[in-house]
This record gives structure tokens, sequence and C-alpha cells, in this order.
């Protein structure tokens, strides 16, 4: 039997603790990582909101009719939710308003993600320019000087990912597949700057996808051994 929608959320916030932990350093809820740089979740999410904006076809003078690529929409979506967590559980923990437990009951309570514990949208009719428009408005609030960003910007965050086509188990799924891709990144020179993101003419978040897909009960192990053996090819063909 599968996790429910709470204990999903509980699961992927445990991660994403464990993930900013790791790569970051303890306390890092002060907004510096180990190296005394600053951290801005704010930012990461705006910036995120940007490249999800931009796998659209907004341009008017370019790639008109081109038609978007849900998986990699998807993916764009994984990564902002990446970083609201990661202002959630700051944000929780600096004001001392609890623990992943109070970050959960709270989103629990959130009408726009009981929406998304729903049936997955199809987004074969999907209203492009109303997506932007929700990932401007996320763009607004976190460049803007709000007093808790955070209850802003999750039912926007969820009615944007569920216009685009995702609900939480299909969330859930990506999110475990680009933690692991993450943590993989950070054990093959991501911050060194000597990791290669570009795999035989594909993003490495594509060839997650592509693992993830190809399995329905795939594990975290089995997925990090799958991505080592594909990233052996890349460097053997460099």
């Amino acid at each position: 039997m599968g996790l429910n929608e709470k204990e999903m959320l509980y699961s992927m916030f445990e991660m994403q603790q464990k993930l900013n932990d790791d790569t970051n350093g303890k306390g890092w809820e002060s907004g510096y990582n180990k190296h005394g740089k600053i951290i801005s979740w704010k930012r990461c999410i705006y910036m995120e909101c940007c490249e999800l904006i931009d796998s659209f076809s907004w341009k008017h003078w370019k790639d008109i009719k081109a038609k978007p690529n849900w998986q990699n929409i998807q993916i764009e979506v994984i990564d902002i939710w990446h970083f609201v967590m990661s202002l959630a559980l700051e944000y929780y923990h600096n004001n001392k308003m609890g623990n992943i437990d109070d970050i959960v009951s709270y989103i629990m309570d959130n009408k726009s993600f009981k929406m998304f514990c729903k049936e997955p949208k199809n987004v074969d009719n999907a209203d492009e320019m109303e997506i932007i428009n929700q990932a401007e408005r996320i763009i607004h609030i976190t460049s803007g000087v709000y007093k808790n960003p955070f209850e802003m910007i999750i039912s926007e965050f969820f009615t944007v990912a569920y216009n685009c086509g995702l609900n939480i188990e299909s969330l859930y799924k990506v999110y475990i597949g680009k933690n692991i891709l993450n943590i993989f990144r950070q054990d093959h020179g991501y911050k060194e700057g000597t990791y290669v993101k570009t795999w035989d003419n594909k993003e490495d978040n594509e060839v997650m996808n592509d693992i993830i897909n190809s399995s329905s009960n795939i594990t975290p192990k089995e997925l990090y051994d799958r991505l080592e053996n594909e990233y052996k090819k890349v460097l053997e063909k460099r």
C-alpha cells in the first residue's frame, strides 16, 4: 500500500531538510551556508519561475507555434517546489512556529492542495498564458517585501503545479527523482564546476525522468545506481 498525501508531504520535507543540511551545512536557516554565502530562497523561487515561463512559447517574435515540453515543464515545477519547501522550513524554524508536522498540517488545510490531491489535469488544452500569469504572481510575491511569503506562495504553487498536469502522487514521484539527482550532482562535482549536465544531448533532468518512468517502483538506490551507469557512459565518450 502506498503513502497517503500527508505521508508524502512529510517524506518530501524530511528529504529536503536533509538535502539542505548536507549541501549548506547545519544551521542554514540563519540565511548563510557553511561557506558564509547568503541564502535567498525567495530569489531561488522567482528565478525558477522565470525558467518555468521560459519553457513556454511566450515570445511574440520567436517559436510562436512551438509545443510545450510538458515533461520538462513539470521538472521546472519540481525545482520550484524544492525552494518553496526550503523557504517553509526556514520560516517555521526562525519564527518558532513548529516543525515539519506543523508545516504539513498547514498545507493539508490549504484549499489548493486539496484540489491537488485529485486526479492530474489533462494538459492537452492547457491555458499556457494563465500558467505564465500564475508563475508571475509567485515572482511578484517573492520579489516583494511580505511578512509571510510562504503562506502567500503555497496556494499559487499548487495551482500552477495542478495546471501543469501534476498531482500529489506525480509531484512526489518526480521530487524523489530530482532529490536523488541533486545528491548525485553534489557527489560528482556540481559545486566544484566539474559536473557534466548534458548527457548525449539530453539534460540530466530528462535522463532521470526517463529512468523513473521506466519503472513503477524504482527505489532511490536503484535510481542512483542507474544514474551512475549512464554518467559513466557520458564520461567515457569525452
